[in-house]
């Protein structure tokens, strides 16, 4: 019987080895699905329970700028009980680049965003350098510095316009009793524009501050330990090795700053009216003249499409160069 029972036995298991399963092992149970359609069916409970976030930002973003780009391409006109879109045509556009008023507010835009953006930097890398060698007064000063920035825009504005009035302002009082002479400071181009940069930067420099104090908690005491076994100054340790650890989180507030700063409307709209004259007229203060002023709401949504194109273009510009900067620091 013994004999009967190793003929029936694999020729695999003679040998002492274990026996390749069968196809009978090897056939799935047919009760559970695939690796392939259980991934899928995660997918699309992912995305089912996504779809309201979606479905609103959908609203709130894509109809929005889908919309200003078919105005600003259409010929819009007014009647009673609304307005009707006609056949598309590029006149907005052609008026918009006619128009040197658009040249003048793109000017100062610009030239508001790099002077105020960069002393921003400056000032909050220094600030936030300060924080960090400080100890248990650290969390005060922080909560005391983010007064400024926790004020909405336009109390901030009128506060300052109160300060800057040229009558009862305190800084014009100030300066006569420095330099003898109370200025017109809203009243004049330049010293409004600096106004302005002034009131953008005492605003916006504790958010670059907090910001850079993040990136510096978290560089490693073991960098600088390296580098003071080196024998590196304190100069060249923050050139050669806390800028470089800092530039992704500089790069991140810069370029939320840009956003911010290019679309300012509510500083020269408390501040000066867009004035002097249109002086301190930002492309945002253009727009809405443009759109709820004279009501032209296809030159108004051309504005607005024109200065969200320049504004992607900055920031696209801006990323690229730093992709660049990274990767010839990686390679080097």
């Amino acid at each position: 019987m013994s004999s009967a029972l190793q003929s029936k036995a694999p020729a695999a298991n003679r040998g002492g080895h274990p026996a390749a399963p069968g196809p009978e092992a090897t056939r799935r149970d047919p009760s559970t699905p695939p690796p392939r359609s259980g991934a899928r069916r995660r997918a699309r409970t992912g995305w089912l329970f996504a779809s309201p976030a979606l479905l609103v930002v959908t609203l709130v973003t894509v109809f929005p700028v889908a919309f200003s780009l078919a105005l600003s391409f259409s010929d819009v006109r007014l009647e009673y009980g609304g307005m009707r879109l006609g056949s598309p045509t590029p006149a907005h556009y052609e008026a918009l680049l006619g128009n040197p008023e658009w040249y003048h507010a793109l000017a100062f835009t610009l030239g508001f965003t790099a002077v105020s953006v960069l002393l921003e930097l400056v000032l909050g890398t220094l600030v936030a350098l300060v924080l960090e060698r400080l100890g248990a007064a650290r969390g005060w000063l922080i909560a005391v510095l983010l007064l400024p920035w926790a004020l909405i825009n336009v109390v901030a504005a009128q506060l300052w316009s109160y300060l800057f009035n040229g009558t009862y302002g305190a800084v014009g009082w100030l300066c006569e009793q420095v330099f003898g002479t109370q200025p017109d400071i809203l009243g004049r181009p330049v010293p409004a524009m600096a106004a302005m940069v002034a009131v953008d930067v005492w605003k916006t420099t504790p958010f670059v501050a907090i910001v850079v104090l993040a990136g510096l908690m978290l560089i490693p005491a073991e960098v600088y330990e390296a580098a003071e076994i080196d024998g590196a100054g304190t100069w060249t340790t923050f050139w050669r090795v806390t800028l470089p650890q800092l530039k992704p989180i500089v790069a991140i507030a810069v370029l939320f700053r840009i956003l911010q700063a290019f679309g300012i409307f509510d500083l020269p709209f408390v501040l000066t009216q867009g004035g002097p004259g249109t002086a301190t007229q930002s492309v945002a203060m253009l727009g809405y003249r443009i759109l709820f002023q004279d009501l032209d709401f296809g030159g108004g949504a051309a504005v607005a499409v024109s200065t969200a194109a320049i504004v992607m273009a900055c920031c696209l510009l801006f990323l690229r160069v730093f992709r660049a900067q990274a990767d010839e620091e990686v390679q080097g």
